[in-house]
Formats: C-alpha cells, structure tokens, sequence
C-alpha cells in the first residue's frame, strides 16, 4: 500500500497529476536529420573522382593530392591552362578534365623530357583524350621558349621541375616572364618542388632534386608575380632535405612547397 499511496499524497501537494509510474513517453517532436558531408560539385572534384581516368593515375592521387592542387588553380569549365614540363601526362588530363571539352590546355615539354621517358605516354594519352572532346595542344619546346599565345591563359602550372630548369641551364629569367606575359592579368601560377635544405640555393638541384623556396619565390617575384597563398599539403616533415628524391627510402614522400602567384590584375 506504500507504493500506491504515496505518489498519491505527493500529487496531491505539488497539484501534479497522478500518473503511475512508467518508462518515459516518447518525444512528439520528429528527431533532427543526421548531419551529410557537404557534396563538392567543384570542377576539380569531378576531374578528380572522373570514372574515365586510367587506374595508374589514380594510384598516384593518395601521394600527390591533386585535388588540393587543382583547387589553387581557381580553374573552371571553358578556361585555358598550361601545363609546364608535363612530362606524361598526368597533370595534363587533370587539367583537361577540369576545363572540360570547352576549355583548352597547353602541354608543353622540352626534347630531354621526352626522349628520356615522356613521348609514348603522352603521345597515348592525348590520343585518348581526343576523341573524348578534350582540345589538348602540345608545345614540345624548351622551358624558357615555351611558345605559349601572350594573354591566353587564366592559369600554368609547374609540377616539381623548377629546380630541373637550373641544372638544365634554362634562361629561368626569360622562362618565368614567358608564363608571366601568357596569363591574363589576375592569372594564376602555382609551382611546386622539394626542397632542400634552408639556406642553400641551387646547390642541390642535380645532385638531390632538390631547391630552396627562398630561390623561387624571389626570382618569380623579380618576373612580376605576387605570393599568394602558400599550401602545406605536400609536406612531409619527416623528410630532412638531405636524400635524393628518387631514394627508396623517401620517394613520394619528400617535402614539397606549393606557391600560389598571381600576375596582378592590373
């Protein structure tokens, strides 16, 4: 009689109604959705997560990020890119996909490049992409006479080679200001290399692959360009800068820097 009872009195003081007790009645409201990731309908995504790129490409994605890349270019379907020393091709139909079929790339390369281990690869490739409707144009020149259209592009890239252009003892004066007069005012340029040990210029760029930031930066500020931006995501701070970059022990996993320029709007 005590259970019964005294909920009874306890009511009856706190003018609350007598309902026995019992498990929780369940709530009237209808429960908030789970939280969905956000779908990145971007042009790079696309050109990324593309079905129709080869699968010896993708393998490459998880080292080199090509997304985060991509995104620095700004790039969208229907504009005009280059890219510089594309060797085979990889960054190339990136670049494609991303424009689309109204778009236009530029791949250039010099003789080295290819006879060396590009011509093959690329020369497949760009007949594939063709009939798929990509307008892809191969420069084969020299890196300081790349032969790009003045005022043509919205954006160039250049894929961990600038420290080649040094030991191959290319013009870089006369190659940085052929890239500066073919992007549209407000164009970008993004460039990527390993470095090398702060403080050392040029003195690991045949030995090691390697270059100092501070030699790129201040000799694409000379040709005009702004920094921008700075991205980490090809760092790998485990990497001490003092192995070749084809050392097993490090391949694929060197230390890179990633400069956004601009050629300034105006």
């Amino acid at each position: 009689m005590i259970r019964l009872v005294l909920p009874l009195f306890l009511a009856a003081c706190t003018g609350a109604p007598a309902t026995p007790a019992g498990p929780a009645s369940a709530p009237t409201t209808t429960p908030e959705p789970v939280d969905q990731v956000p779908v990145d309908h971007s042009a790079a995504y696309k050109a990324v997560h593309d079905p129709a790129r080869p699968e010896a490409d993708r393998e490459k994605d998880a080292d080199r990020k090509p997304l985060a890349t991509l995104e620095l270019l700004e790039l969208e379907p229907g504009e005009t890119v280059a890219d510089l020393m594309g060797g085979r091709g990889y960054s190339t139909e990136l670049l494609a996909r991303t424009v689309g079929t109204t778009g236009k790339v530029y791949v250039q390369n010099n003789a080295f490049v290819l006879e060396k281990f590009a011509e093959k690869d690329l020369s497949a490739r760009l007949e594939r992409l063709g009939p798929e409707g990509y307008q892809v144009e191969r420069l084969d020149r020299e890196i300081d006479d790349p032969g790009l259209p003045a005022g043509a592009l919205d954006a160039a890239f250049l894929g961990l080679f600038y420290h080649d252009s040094v030991w191959m003892e290319a013009d870089r004066e006369k190659m940085n200001r052929a890239v500066y007069e073919a992007l549209k005012p407000g164009g970008v340029y993004v460039v990527t290399d390993h470095y090398a040990e702060d403080g050392s210029g040029t003195r690991d760029v045949k030995t090691l692959h390697r270059i100092d930031r501070e030699v790129v930066v201040k000799e694409l500020a000379a040709a005009g360009f702004e920094l921008e931006e700075e991205s980490h995501h090809l760092r790998h701070t485990d990497d001490d800068r003092t192995l070749n970059v084809f050392d097993d022990a490090i391949r694929g996993k060197t230390d890179r820097f990633v400069l956004k320029l601009r050629k300034p709007a105006n």
